[in-house]
């Protein structure tokens, strides 16, 4: 984990002023953007199957206890165990227990951006299994010793170039920079890979509370691998991934493809009901699903328990003019873009990333684009009230709102301030613009030029058309 808040500023600083991430953010999300909407012009009722999964998800999110219940119950029947973790490093210690009384050493790995949450490949390099990242992005980011930058493309901040290099580095192999070449170099080193492993670790796009399945969905055929080859399987989801029956899934799986990567459908949809029964060809010897709250709870209990319905497609991202232009690292976590900036502070705490709720523009196009209609917007705006209740904004920017607050309220002092103002910048300006101010105002310009007011007010001009 990056640090928080306090280094924002320079970390999205730092992302704007690089040019080959601005043109891999630019090229990737557009694509991604123009995908989604051919996909949804392929979809029967798309409004409606989008206002089904929409109620599918906050149900679930509004009666979680039952339906945790009911999930439990069922994946028990099923001969699955089941446990429970309420914080990441109650999670990373339970699946390192797990394989250390089983005797692994060798984890694969798939689809699970909640143990990138619970940083869970170092509690198992600690506890003596070596972790292998399975999903061609994440095995790449892996290599590099970096993080994901995106839910859906982890190496978006990565060129084609740097892979290769990542891959002639880490790999010992003759540098390329042919996709398709290092997507073979990948898949025959993760072959291997498969067949070493005694463990199996992958997270779940879904739960269905009525029948205890775990649903995993991935284009590469990696996670069928994670699941049924190793002879433990560990799941490692959070308590909110639920909808009630094998009918809402259908409706969620429709709109989660399409507004992922473009697709009717992934190309692989692996559905996990237990361990391995006598007469089935293949499959683990034991399964043991973690269901992880982590903070969970605490957002539920809150005005942003929305954002628990989402279903981590990524496309609030595509279309955040604040992502396209700082990407993923710059929040610092493990969920960026306009989800990240409601979930982080929510798992992680206010205080530290009280900065998050401030990076978006409140444009509404996360909303729009949202496949169960999530109303970011309001949540980041709920977030501010927080902060700002909590007097959590330095002390420079809190007391200058409350002298604007005091100044706004008394109109001739009001007046009288601003046509003071208007002088002063007016005798800065070069060209029309002011381009550095002193003090906290400077934060404005060091960023971006300040148009100069103009010579009156539209209330002098008015009082001058009504003389």
């Amino acid at each position: 984990m990056t640090a928080p808040s306090a280094d924002f500023a320079a970390r999205a600083g730092a992302a704007i002023g690089d040019a080959r991430l601005q043109d891999a953010l630019g090229r990737v999300t557009a694509v991604f953007g123009s995908r989604r909407t051919s996909a949804f012009a392929s979809l029967p009722n798309a409004e409606a199957v989008r206002d089904a999964a929409r109620a599918a998800r906050l149900t679930a999110v509004a009666n979680l206890p039952d339906y945790l219940e009911r999930f439990e119950s069922r994946l028990l029947a099923n001969g699955a165990h089941v446990h429970w973790a309420d914080t990441a490093a109650d999670a990373n210690a339970i699946v390192a227990g797990i394989a250390t009384r089983a005797g692994c050493t060798r984890a694969v790995k798939s689809k699970s951006m909640v143990s990138e949450e619970t940083h869970l490949n170092e509690a198992l390099e600690a506890a003596g299994v070596a972790p292998i990242e399975t999903d061609l992005g994440e095995y790449i980011v892996q290599l590099a010793h970096d993080r994901p930058s995106h839910i859906i493309a982890p190496i978006i901040h990565l060129t084609r170039q740097d892979v290769g290099r990542v891959m002639q580095r880490e790999l010992k192999v003759p540098y390329t920079d042919d996709t398709q070449a290092l997507a073979a170099t990948a898949r025959t080193r993760l072959r291997s890979e498969f067949l070493r492993a005694d463990m199996g670790i992958s997270g779940a796009n879904f739960g269905v509370a009525d029948t205890g399945t775990i649903v995993l969905v991935t284009n590469e055929g990696n996670g069928r691998m994670v699941t049924t080859l190793p002879r433990v399987h560990v799941v490692l989801m959070g308590i909110e991934k639920l909808v009630a029956n094998l009918e809402e899934l259908d409706a969620c799986l429709k709109v989660l493809a399409r507004s992922g990567t473009g697709q009717q459908l992934t190309v692989y949809t692996t559905m996990v009901n237990g361990p391995r029964r006598e007469g089935d060809a293949d499959g683990p010897d034991e399964l043991h699903v973690v269901l992880l709250d982590n903070g969970r709870s605490r957002i539920r209990a809150g005005d942003t328990a929305e954002i628990l319905g989402c279903i981590r497609c990524g496309a609030c991202l595509n279309v955040c003019p604040v992502y396209r232009n700082i990407g993923g690292h710059a929040y610092g976590d493990t969920y960026p873009g306009p989800v990240g900036a409601i979930v982080t502070p929510g798992l992680r705490g206010l205080e530290p990333w009280r900065e998050l709720p401030h990076a978006s523009t409140l444009c509404g196009a996360c909303r729009d684009v949202c496949p169960v209609r999530l109303d970011i917007p309001r949540m980041l705006l709920a977030l501010r009230r927080d902060v700002a209740a909590a007097d959590l904004q330095p002390r420079s920017l809190a007391w200058a709102m409350k002298l604007f607050a005091w100044t706004a309220s008394r109109p001739a002092l009001y007046r009288a301030a601003t046509r003071v103002a208007r002088v002063w910048l007016r005798a800065r300006a070069r060209d029309g613009w002011v381009r550095a101010l002193p003090g906290l105002a400077g934060g404005w310009t060091r960023a971006r030029d300040l148009r100069a007011p103009a010579a009156k007010t539209f209330q002098e001009r008015w009082q001058e058309r009504r003389a």
